[in-house]
């Protein structure tokens, strides 16, 4: 689905948007390096209630808070929000805490669109490949929106609303009331476990993941900034705000290049950093060929393997560009990889390692 509102900058007009300046948009997102964690495994049964007060939740730590999605070029959000996750053989389990003195919501439908609430999303590629990821959302009357996408809608996407995920379990809690203007809450909590079988379903890697896996994953939260009397209006011609773990730099959650890295572990305790390795360096490299190439197709109606017609400076080493009959395609070595890695990327920024 398509989705566009003020300042989201999802689908048909951000698709326009991106053809005409994609080169400043990857000025923005380069310097944002992905954030880390470590996921450990469950020690004990999770009871999906919104709550986060069972023992298992005691041994994962808490997310760095999130910030604005353009990164620190916008200021520290309002409320703070944070994240936390778990694992077992049958579930990912994702934990949040929004911190909000009016905690409200009016959509109840499944596979609206949630974000017109106040909502806590998450976004999943398990394979890291920027195609064919999931995106979940959900607010805080328990309704939740899933969704598969294909693409990225820069690149055509489509979603395909109707795909669900299977064996679904979420819950809420609210630390205060919900829907009453008259008093200030606390926070709201939610909890979720996402079924590894459905997760899956689209995902070149094992599902559940080995130890030592890594795959791509973001949370983000939309929030409205709103007037209270005998109920919850938005402030008119007022953006929503979009505070994400990850920043991308721009304001569009679906640059999956961008998004975090969560490393899967068989340990009970998380006892290390999280850090991109040799495949996010390659990956960095690949992205500035892809929005150079955009830059360069809008301007000279085709495509280049000239790494000097793109303005790459430095080249780095070991590039190489060629031309396909549907577009191009790059690669370069992973340095620090497995012995003869390379990564490579084409025109639909279909990203992998081989």
């Amino acid at each position: 689905m398509w989705r566009v509102t003020l300042a989201r900058v999802s689908g048909v007009l951000l698709f326009m948007s991106c053809l005409a300046q994609p080169a400043g948009e990857w000025a923005r997102m380069k310097p944002m390096v992905p954030r880390g964690y470590l996921c450990v495994r469950a020690a004990s049964p999770v009871t999906v209630d919104g709550r986060l007060d069972d023992a298992a939740w005691k041994q994962a730590p808490w997310t760095a808070d999130f910030v604005d999605i353009e990164g620190a070029v916008k200021p520290v959000p309002r409320y703070r929000t944070r994240a936390k996750m778990l694992w077992d053989d049958k579930y990912f389990y994702i934990a949040a805490e929004l911190q909000e003195p009016h905690v409200w919501g009016t959509i109840t439908q499944r596979d609206a669109v949630i974000f017109q609430d106040p909502d806590f999303e998450v976004f999943i590629d398990p394979d890291g490949d920027g195609h064919e990821y999931y995106e979940f959302e959900m607010n805080a009357l328990n309704t939740v929106w899933d969704l598969r996408l294909v693409k990225a809608y820069k690149d055509g996407g489509p979603a395909l609303n109707e795909w669900n995920i299977a064996g679904l379990r979420t819950g809420v809690h609210v630390d205060g009331t919900l829907n009453d203007p008259k008093d200030t809450d606390r926070s709201w909590t939610v909890e979720i476990a996402m079924p590894w079988a459905a997760l899956g379903e689209f995902s070149r890697k094992p599902s559940p993941p080995r130890d030592g896996d890594r795959w791509q994953v973001n949370y983000s939260r939309v929030e409205w900034q709103i007037e209270t009397g005998a109920g919850y209006r938005k402030v008119p011609n007022t953006p929503e705000n979009n505070w994400v773990w990850s920043p991308t730099g721009i304001v569009d959650m679906h640059r999956p290049e961008k998004w975090g890295v969560v490393e899967f572990t068989t340990a009970r305790t998380a006892g290390r950093a999280v850090k991109p390795g040799p495949v996010e360096a390659a990956r960095d490299i690949l992205q500035e060929v892809y929005y150079s190439e955009r830059v360069f197709q809008s301007k000279a109606k085709r495509f280049t393997a000239d790494a000097g017609e793109l303005g790459l400076k430095p080249v780095a080493p070991g590039l190489e560009i060629r031309l396909t009959a549907d577009g191009w395609r790059a690669s370069v070595p992973v340095k620090g990889g497995k012995g003869g890695q390379r990564a490579t990327i084409r025109q639909d920024a279909l990203f992998r390692v081989e």
